[in-house]
């Protein structure tokens, strides 16, 4: 059956069968341990007649605490969000088929995971890598009011090259004329590679830096928000934030 169709409450239905509180049954309907007919069904109001109810082994009803998910956005996300669209393009990337499958937070997304994202620090258009949606509003906190303060790494794929003063301006944010910007750290990777880790960054900042100095940029990748990386995360999926990570 399904949530609109005539019959009982899947939470009732399975409230009365173990039995349990009604709450009880909501959460394990939630947390993705029940099943109807072998298929996992997470949404309590769903309607079942004469279906075979499962609860999985070592079944725990608890409630499920804020998640933060962190995306590997393509460069197309964010030239949809210029548009007003790169939300809802992201929302439709993020769900359980590209969470990535060597994640280490051993955490099963469920749909409520997906309810309520904040999108924080966007990307500008060109701009791919670390993206960090959230329904924790202490880290939606940590993010804005430490947006100062968080340091970022970026790596930059760039065509021509810099003589010493004009890597220095990069370092000490004298690079673009009239503008003064916080100093911070900045390096060759390699012949075609910058990494940049800076404070206080905004949108498209990078491209403005490099383009002052002359360099013609190719590809821009935020790896790092303060103490939190992209990791081996592929283009196009996500990972959850650990317990351990800090912002």
């Amino acid at each position: 059956m399904s949530d609109t169709d005539a019959g009982e409450r899947l939470s009732k239905r399975l409230a009365r069968e173990l039995p349990c509180s009604r709450r009880e049954a909501e959460l394990y309907i939630a947390g993705g341990w029940v099943r109807v007919d072998g298929r996992i069904v997470e949404e309590p109001q769903f309607k079942v007649a004469d279906e075979r109810i499962e609860l999985a082994p070592g079944a725990t009803p608890r409630e499920i605490p804020p998640a933060t998910l962190l995306f590997n956005a393509p460069a197309d996300i964010a030239a949809a969000e210029a548009g007003g669209e790169g939300e809802d393009l992201a929302r439709r990337l993020i769900r359980k088929a590209t969470h990535w499958a060597e994640d280490p937070a051993g955490q099963a997304p469920l749909k409520a995971h997906f309810r309520g994202l904040t999108t924080l620090l966007p990307l500008a258009p060109g701009e791919e890598g670390l993206l960090v949606f959230t329904q924790d509003r202490g880290v939606a906190r940590r993010l804005e009011e430490g947006r100062t303060r968080l340091e970022e790494e970026w790596q930059v794929e760039v065509i021509g090259s810099l003589d010493e003063r004009q890597l220095a301006s990069l370092r000490d944010g004298t690079a673009v004329p009239g503008r003064r910007l916080a100093p911070g750290k900045v390096s060759w990777q390699s012949e075609t590679r910058l990494r940049f880790a800076l404070k206080g960054m905004v949108p498209g900042q990078l491209a403005l830096m490099c383009r002052a100095v002359g360099l013609t940029v190719v590809a821009t990748r935020r790896l790092r928000i303060g103490g939190v990386s992209l990791g081996r995360v592929p283009v196009g999926e996500w990972r959850f934030l650990r317990a351990a990570e800090r912002f």
